[in-house]
């Protein structure tokens, strides 16, 4: 292990033979930063630490990277024999220093603090050095970078570190190496630069040799990916060697970090083999994985495709489960993706949201708000306590959010057809901002918007003008998707919406060629099942299949699942007859796919087509699944669908 010391900055390898061992010598006291410097001049993404021309190393600004310029330290370069450090109460000793500083380390706040800290001692191994680099990293990198550059990279501690690790990179330990390189690369030192180029230059001929652990090996992959350059080769190395490791012997860690090298380099047929052990193995440790990589696990799955591997991936949901208070945002938006890619659903996640998410959306991130609207959408999941708490958090922030964020809080009201507690306040703001941002909407997005609002009986008369003018029609049809189904039937859905139930609009109309002759229903599919039930009852009941018509186009663009025509005194008229009908009688055959997931509340574009039958002049006669699923016999079904759809005449037999 190499030692280094800030007093004289010895830098020796112990464990090379006496003669071989080198000790390079820094000015004592760090003279070189003791020169008046010149005044600082500072950029939106770089900071320049100016020194003299002949004495300055330059590690350029490349995009988010920190510029720093680094004096070539005089240095008097001798060998020195160093006696032997190899025993064993020297070691332990060692080894109770190393522990004592790694806690005063953990323990500082600031890198000014852990600068003097580094002063204050008189020799220290690399692997220290590192740590204490890595320690700054902690303290000064947040989500924008690093928050005060000049206080670190003009540091004189930090910049001798960082001469010393490029110039003594050799004698490195694995684990002193592979700390310094993450610690340097979370500090926004440039990729480009010759210190980082001199680390990489060693890991590659470590990894070439097979002189690194897999801890080792995943340490280095980490750093790669984080530098997101051109090292596609190395990372092609790093899973070669894992190739060759006892995949049973890996920790979570190790196993999660492979995970991510794999979704650079799983294009690579040989590594598929890898990556099935890999899902093997997985499974025997889910219950073991930490919130960060149970979520690392899921979003590379995700990215490589692996669909096939079910007990694995319910295995992970089902532990997700307990992790949710303790998931960081972004690690809870990869989950809810896993969840949404996958197609699953799991009630012990479900049940951890609703307790986590109504208490926590005030901390939030809009985005991570969205992902979970996203989710409670797309499995039909009505969750008061979560719709409640973000129509709240919408009143309170909805100013500062994306017009995506905005569309993504809003439309899932529309599809579960849940209006909250303070439904005016929320859709008064919601009026407020179309008003104030319509123009930065998206055509699409805004379609979508508008019409999960008519869902809800909620009518955007102000802006329909502009919906259906031509100019918006064109952008509509100029953006992917284009003037497809889906579109034209939100087009035509608010079309009928305003004629039906708002009479007063008198704004241009939707052009006939932009409407469609049958709704595209997302989730009102016919039951089989339950459809053929009822048929076998109804055709019990009258007797004769000529007295009904299952799904039925009409004229008004919906679908009728069963049709039962009556003449003015009430008889039943022959299904394909269309004189003298005087009542139409509209059967909605609701399987478990027109309801939000356990429950009774109708799914908004069911509910919108019922509404809008009615106001059409049909008789609407809903046959929910949970009132038939028990009925077993034909004859029942007959008398439950009389007292249903005659209940003047139930009581005088069928």
């Amino acid at each position: 292990m190499a030692l280094i010391s800030l007093k004289s900055f010895h830098f020796c390898s112990p464990g090379a033979p006496a003669s071989r061992r080198i000790l390079m010598t820094l000015s004592k006291s760090l003279s070189f930063v003791s020169e008046r410097r010149k005044p600082q001049s500072y950029r939106a993404t770089a900071v320049r630490v100016l020194c003299s021309k002949d004495k300055c190393r330059d590690v350029f600004c490349r995009k988010s990277h920190v510029q720093l310029r680094m004096r070539s330290l005089s240095v008097n370069e001798s060998v020195h024999l160093c006696g032997d450090t190899g025993s064993n109460a020297k070691a332990d000793e060692r080894w109770t220093e190393e522990q004592m500083f790694f806690r005063t380390l953990k323990s500082l706040r600031t890198s000014q603090e852990i600068f003097k800290f580094l002063r204050s001692l008189e020799v220290m191994s690399d692997t220290m050095a590192s740590g204490a680099l890595q320690r700054v990293s902690e303290v000064e990198v947040d989500d924008n970078g690093l928050k005060n550059p000049e206080d670190v990279l003009e540091n004189e501690v930090f910049r001798a570190l960082c001469f010393q690790f490029e110039f003594q990179s050799s004698k490195l330990s694995n684990s002193g190496l592979l700390n310094a390189l993450q610690a340097l690369i979370k500090l926004r030192v440039d990729p480009q630069s010759t210190l980082i180029a001199r680390l990489l230059s060693e890991c590659e001929e470590r990894l070439a040799n097979r002189k690194l652990t897999v801890d080792n090996l995943c340490s280095l992959g980490e750093s790669l990916l984080e530098l997101k350059g051109p090292s596609y080769a190395m990372l092609e190395q790093i899973v070669s060697c894992m190739q060759e490791k006892d995949i049973e012997n890996w920790s979570p860690r190790e196993m999660a970090m492979v995970y991510k090298i794999l979704q650079v380099v799983v294009g690579e047929r040989e590594h598929w083999d890898l990556l099935n052990r890999m899902n093997s193995a997985t499974l025997t440790i889910a219950y073991q994985l930490s919130p960060k990589f149970t979520s690392v696990i899921l979003n590379s799955l995700v990215a490589l495709h692996q669909t096939q591997v079910v007990p694995l991936i319910l295995a992970l949901c089902k532990h997700s489960g307990k992790h949710v208070p303790h998931f960081t945002d972004d690690e809870l938006v990869s989950v809810l993706e896993a969840f949404l890619f996958f197609g699953h659903r799991e009630q012990i996640f479900t049940e951890a949201l609703e307790k986590h998410v109504p208490k926590s959306i005030p901390t939030m991130h809009p985005e991570t708000v969205s992902k979970v609207m996203q989710y409670c959408c797309q499995k039909k999941i009505l969750s008061k306590p979560i719709l409640d708490a973000v129509a709240e958090g919408f009143i309170s922030n909805a100013d500062s959010f994306t017009t995506d964020q905005i569309a993504e809080y809003i439309v899932p009201f529309g599809t579960l057809n849940y209006l909250p507690p303070n439904a005016s306040s929320l859709f008064r703001k919601l009026e407020t901002i179309l008003h104030a941002r319509f123009s930065q909407f998206q055509p699409h997005t805004l379609l979508n918007l508008l019409h999960s609002c008519v869902l809800i009986q909620r009518y955007p008369v102000n802006f329909l003008p502009k919906i259906f003018s031509p100019f918006f029609l064109q952008q509509l049809q100029a953006q992917p998707p284009g003037l497809d189904r889906v579109v034209t039937s939100q087009l035509t859905q608010l079309f009928l919406t305003i004629t039906l139930e708002c009479p007063f609009y008198k704004g241009p109309k939707l052009l006939p060629k932009y409407q469609v002759n049958t709704f595209l229903t997302t989730h009102g599919f016919l039951d089989v099942h339950l459809f053929k039930k009822v048929k076998s009852g109804l055709l019990y009941l009258l007797k004769k299949r000529i007295y009904f018509s299952s799904e039925v186009s009409t004229p008004y663009f919906y679908t009728v699942d069963i049709e039962i025509k009556l003449d003015e005194e009430g008889f039943m008229l022959p299904a394909t007859q269309s004189e003298e009908v005087h009542t139409r009688i509209a059967l909605c055959v609701d399987g478990q796919n027109r309801f939000c997931v356990n429950s009774h509340n109708l799914l908004g574009e069911e509910a919108i087509k019922q509404r809008h039958l009615q106001l059409l002049g049909y008789k609407v006669v809903q046959v929910p699944f949970f009132e038939v699923e028990s009925i077993k016999s034909c004859r029942k079904m007959a008398e439950y669908l009389h007292k249903k759809i005659f209940p003047h005449t139930y009581g005088h037999g069928c």
